[in-house]
């Protein structure tokens, strides 16, 4: 475990070394590459040299995002003095080829809002009330009076728009809106974004929401709901990584459910849960810690063992008895 940090700590960090670089999760969402593409706009602004990495690349939905073009998947090793982790509660998911590509030796940074976050590397600044990381990277720049470039700014926005799901979730403070304002105030086009981030979708995201639709299941109470994806569904389809963002939305949006998932069957025999939460006192983290995995209250991920079938009869198991706790609790 790292030792905690201030922003005036990472400030002393980022002046007495050159070469950075960025990592963020698998599977990147808008906040994981937004963050990555903020910091190296900004580091660079700085006179630093700063190099971008995540094991899966930019996925096809966040390619317009100016700056993403420069984050790279590893290729081999890389020269740097500092490597910054974003967005990613623990080390494993940063991906074996990124940490093979950093090697040892080098200052670890972990820079999170997650609350399941397990504090590793050198130093760590986690914010769990945060909506995003690009929240947190807001408040680093801010304080410590660091240039915020076009590039930097609108990637921020992204960040901040795609984890809290275009400022619906409950996860959307004042602190949130008074953030997008001031970006706003720097000359972000919100419209421009917003129709980059939620209106311009390939026709094969339909096609899976159809397939999804087709899979959709609730529990008797109506108080969970989920759906299936097959491997075999997701290559007629030709989903590409990021096909997939939000759509849990369409489930969460069930009157009466509490808890939803999305159930999705990935290589070598493994399943991913994507589960949220419409109650803060149902915590889903709760569940997917469960199974190995973590995220937020109201929304959690985690891997385990399929087949789908067998895999949603373990998770509904202890779904049911979450959010039966939860509300025998408030009844008490």
């Amino acid at each position: 475990m790292g030792q905690s940090i201030t922003a005036a700590g990472i400030g002393e960090i980022v002046s007495a070394h050159e070469r950075f670089v960025l990592l963020s999760h698998t599977r990147p969402d808008g906040d994981a590459i937004g963050s990555e593409v903020a910091l190296k706009s900004v580091l660079e602004s700085l006179g630093k040299s700063a190099q971008a990495l995540n094991e899966d690349g930019v996925p096809d939905n966040l390619a317009f995002m100016a700056g993403s073009e420069q984050v790279e998947r590893p290729s081999g090793p890389v020269e740097a003095d500092v490597v910054i982790a974003l967005d990613t509660a623990n080390r494993e998911r940063l991906g074996g080829n990124c940490l093979e590509a950093v090697g040892e030796g080098k200052l670890w940074v972990n820079i999170d809002h997650h609350i399941s976050n397990e504090e590793y590397g050198d130093h760590f600044l986690v914010e769990p009330g945060a909506a995003a990381t690009g929240e947190v990277l807001y408040g680093l720049f801010r304080e410590l009076d660091w240039p915020v470039p076009e590039v930097a700014r609108d990637a921020l926005y992204i960040a901040l728009s795609t984890d809290t799901g275009s400022f619906q979730y409950s996860n959307t403070t004042v602190r949130t809106h008074e953030m997008a304002a001031d970006l706003v105030g720097r000359g972000l086009d919100v419209a421009k974004l917003t129709a980059k981030l939620y209106h311009d979708y390939p026709f094969r995201r339909v096609e899976l929401l159809q397939a999804l639709l087709q899979t959709m299941r609730l529990t008797e109470d109506g108080r969970i709901a989920w759906w299936t994806l097959s491997g075999e569904t997701k290559r007629r389809i030709g989903m590409q990584a990021g096909d997939s963002e939000g759509l849990i939305d369409v489930l969460r949006a069930i009157r009466g459910v509490v808890v939803c998932a999305f159930v999705e069957e990935i290589a070598d025999g493994k399943i991913r849960l994507s589960l949220r939460s419409k109650d803060p006192a149902v915590n889903v983290c709760d569940i997917c810690a469960r199974f190995g995995g973590g995220g937020h209250a109201l929304a959690a991920g985690a891997r385990m063992q399929g087949p789908v079938e067998e895999a949603v009869k373990r998770l509904l198991e202890v779904a049911t008895e979450t959010v039966e706790g939860a509300f025998s609790a408030l009844n008490e």
